[in-house]
């Protein structure tokens, strides 16, 4: 009884970060990456003890990628100095990298869950992780079509949530999955008015 209310509080927090994350990735400002970070902190033990394996090693991943992210976003990409980074479509070429990666992840770690863990939802749980993966990168680049990505994530975790009595965690990611619209059209609108504006 205690462990599962001390993993309830700590989902609760967990999933209140992830709302504060959400709100900071579609406004584009920079603090994202350290609630990001405080996020997944909180998921690796909600992630174990739940027994979303896959989940519980993106979090570690996602760790990584809001340094590498916050960094990115403060001196990475091509722009004028004092301007942020510009919100961009995806290319061609990192269509076909990215869905091989994708492929190659999702198999990876089905592989690694059917055979050396008790995962009750290997094919969902490696299907979300691998996708998120590319997704979260994708952030780092600021690509606007990272958001169909996440709703299809988003989508198919909100199911495993449910199923898995994380409910709490379940209410984030009908957010998530909502506001992954919401912040398709907010980029997008950022990305015209930059063309608008921009100097020709």
């Amino acid at each position: 009884m205690i462990n599962w209310l001390q993993a309830n509080y700590i989902e609760v927090i967990g999933a209140l970060a992830g709302i504060i994350y959400l709100y900071l990735e579609i406004k584009q400002k920079i603090w994202l990456w350290p609630f990001g970070f405080l996020t997944s902190a909180f998921y690796i033990y909600i992630f174990f003890v739940s027994k979303f394996y896959a989940d519980m090693g993106l979090q570690f991943y996602y760790l990584g990628i809001s340094l590498y992210g916050w960094w990115h976003w403060l001196y990475g990409g091509k722009r004028e100095e004092t301007d942020a980074l510009p919100v961009t479509h995806i290319t061609l070429q990192q269509v076909i990298y990215l869905s091989l990666a994708t492929i190659a992840i999702f198999v990876g770690i089905i592989y690694v869950l059917k055979n050396f863990t008790d995962s009750p939802v290997p094919i969902g749980d490696s299907f979300t992780t691998a996708l998120s993966i590319i997704a979260t990168w994708m952030l780092t680049r600021k690509i606007l079509e990272m958001w169909w990505v996440w709703v299809v994530v988003n989508g198919v975790a909100l199911g495993l949530y449910i199923y898995k009595g994380l409910y709490p965690t379940s209410i984030l990611f009908f957010l998530y999955s909502a506001m992954s619209f919401v912040g398709y059209l907010q980029w997008k609108k950022s990305m015209n008015t930059r063309a608008i504006t921009s100097p020709k």
